[in-house]
């Protein structure tokens, strides 16, 4: 989803309820025997030292990052720092302003183009990559092909997106495979729908570029011959978002048309439906089930688009705004790609909690964010009103489902936690960290810049500060400072910032490599509020465990208070546990220097805890 000033986007939640989730009574199979950690990186941003960040600046006053920046000392030192799989967003050819046409590639309008640099999920070209990132642009392909084999070769997995609720308004496919045919080549113009168009239309009516708000000139007002608004679009398309007028507003997704699947204009469905059973049934059941089906064109043009990439070495897709596009064609694609590869990585951004169990067992989504439970609830206790009670709600609330719930605490959507928006201070973040990366078996996704403390300060143009900018060429100071000149090393950081990325290395390697985060969760939270004095709704503990390993986690989410009390463990997990009373000594698996005893008497445990401001511990029982 694309946040920013100039986008919006209602959802409206709907609760759960218990008959949604009884609907889906098959156990989940956990794939990995480990957890997953995503690093997700803004490509164009990551290797860029240029410092000057004009707003509204071009790509030669502002620079840019490439491909080739990712060199092997920076695979590794991102592979050291916890992470399985790398998320390039921001790779496929998507609109921007520069000239590229001595490679064939047209000149894009700045009246249908956010920022100098673009939106990344405005594509032009499917089946090829940003001419930007590449040092040779005519061998943008082969360079992406590079790098690849580079991360897989510091052992890690490729993720790129795919954005199908929608593409550019000037889409056009330059590089398609031969027999590929374009989107909307054969679309019927004169109708507003068709089962096989690839786009709505609205036949008799040319597009109108949008009345500009808020002071807003495309480019900043610099001069361009294509800033006229006059782009021509006959007849006009559906804008990205749904917006059906001929003149979108300025708040409307209006770089982007969207794409039919088959849903008529009055929501009804041109495709069969999925009986009400599949959600149980396997990829393989899935793939079955559409194989003699008369199918939508779209659905055929995305599948190609997936099924390339794989080819080309890809491990996995993030799917934008997944919940724009039916069930449906979610079950057709991703049961393609899992014969392809059972093992790729697909996430998919949906934000409506009354939609996630669809689009896990019916749609085949590896994982979801969880932003608007885990990730909002951790947002308002880092923010000072909200309480730890909040969260054992939510973990239970997804208790079927917590395996394919992807934790993050940023991406290029939300605000940098250490903007003034945000809490202004990134350390505030490390408990809501660990809880993130330890409360559940679902992989956890950091973002470029975050452990290092980035703010997100800049005014870079189309974007405004608190989000590092995904429209604009632009420079991003923290992580230029452990960037070092391309030495990848830490050498300009902070002893503050170096500090805070030892913590997300810690936090982010045990995160892997433990066996209990794999296994099975219960809170002890509610007992201590209960049970313990001087306990309170700023810290929050649980405990995981696995048949190796046993871990007591508790969290301090108060920036100025110490607390000192006996943590209680209870009877029913000390049964599960198979302790007997005595004394257990426990190692604290984060930093190692402070070990502390677990006591057992009468069949409960206690843990004599003191914690400062923002503390956590991991501790792990020795038996």
């Amino acid at each position: 989803m694309k946040t920013n000033r100039f986008i919006t986007f209602l959802v409206v939640l709907g609760a759960v309820s218990s008959c949604k989730q009884e609907t889906y009574q098959k156990q989940v199979e956990l794939p990995m025997k480990k957890k997953a950690v995503v690093y997700q990186v803004f490509t164009r941003l990551f290797g860029n030292t240029n410092t000057t960040n004009k707003p509204w600046g071009t790509i030669e006053e502002n620079g840019v990052g490439k491909f080739a920046d990712f060199d092997d000392k920076a695979l590794n030192e991102i592979k050291d720092l916890g992470i399985t799989h790398i998320w390039y967003t921001g790779v496929p050819h998507h609109a921007l302003i520069n000239d590229y046409t001595a490679f064939g590639i047209s000149n894009d309008d700045p009246d249908v183009v956010k920022g100098r640099a673009g939106s990344p999920y405005a594509v032009k070209d499917y089946y090829n990559v940003n001419p930007d990132l590449a040092i040779d642009s005519a061998k943008r392909l082969e360079e992406f092909k590079e790098l690849i084999q580079r991360t897989h070769k510091a052992g890690m997995k490729v993720i790129i997106d795919i954005v199908p609720n929608h593409v550019a308004r000037n889409y056009e496919g330059k590089t398609n495979p031969e027999g590929v045919e374009d989107f909307g080549a054969t679309d019927d113009t004169s109708k507003e729908y068709d089962v096989n168009n690839n786009f709505y239309y609205i036949p008799g009516q040319a597009f109108k570029v949008p009345e500009w708000k808020e002071g807003y000139l495309p480019l900043g007002g610099d001069k361009n011959a294509l800033a006229d608004s006059k782009f021509e679009e006959n007849p006009v398309k559906w804008t990205g978002n749904g917006s059906r007028l001929a003149q979108p507003d300025f708040y409307d997704w209006y770089e982007t048309v969207k794409i039919n699947y088959g849903v008529k204009p009055d929501g009804a469905k041109d495709f069969v439906e999925l009986p009400d059973d599949f959600g149980d049934k396997d990829y393989q059941a899935h793939f079955d089930f559409w194989k003699d089906k008369t199918l939508p064109d779209s659905w055929h043009k995305f599948k190609d688009i997936a099924l390339y990439w794989l080819d080309f070495g890809v491990d996995g897709f993030r799917f934008d705004m997944a919940e724009m596009v039916p069930v449906e064609f979610w079950s057709y694609l991703n049961s393609n790609i899992k014969m392809k590869n059972p093992d790729a990585f697909l996430l998919a951004e949906v934000y409506n909690p009354s939609l996630y169990r669809d689009y896990i067992f019916k749609g085949k989504m590896d994982y979801l964010y969880d932003k608007v439970e885990l990730y909002d609830s951790i947002k308002h206790i880092m923010k000072g009103y909200g309480w730890t009670d909040h969260i054992p709600v939510v973990q239970k609330g997804v208790a079927d489902i917590e395996h394919h719930m992807l934790h993050f605490l940023e991406n290029h959507d939300e605000q940098r936690i250490a903007s003034p928006e945000f809490v202004g201070k990134a350390e505030i973040a490390k408990p809501a960290m660990v809880v993130s990366a330890t409360i559940s078996t679902s992989p956890t996704m950091v973002y470029f810049g975050q452990e290092v403390g980035e703010p997100g300060a800049e005014d870079a143009g189309f974007g405004k500060p608190s989000r590092t900018s995904i429209f604009d060429y632009i420079g991003v100071p923290h992580h230029q400072r452990w960037m070092n000149n391309k030495k990848f090393d830490g050498g300009q950081l902070s002893d503050k910032e170096k500090d805070l990325r030892d913590f997300y290395k810690r936090v982010l390697n045990f995160t892997i490599q433990s066996d209990a985060l794999m296994g099975e969760y219960q809170e002890i939270h509610f007992y201590n509020k209960e049970h313990t004095e001087n306990y309170d709704h700023r810290v929050l503990s649980y405990v995981r465990w696995s048949e190796n390993e046993k871990l007591i986690i508790v969290t301090n989410f108060d920036s100025e208070k110490n607390y000192a009390f006996n943590l209680k463990i209870p009877r029913d997990v000390v049964d599960k546990w198979q302790l007997k009373d005595g004394n257990y000594v426990l190692h604290e698996a984060l930093y190692g220097i402070v070990n502390a005893e677990l006591k057992v008497e009468n069949g409960i445990g206690s843990v004599s805890v003191q914690m400062e401001p923002l503390q956590s511990y991991i501790f792990g029982l020795r038996q």
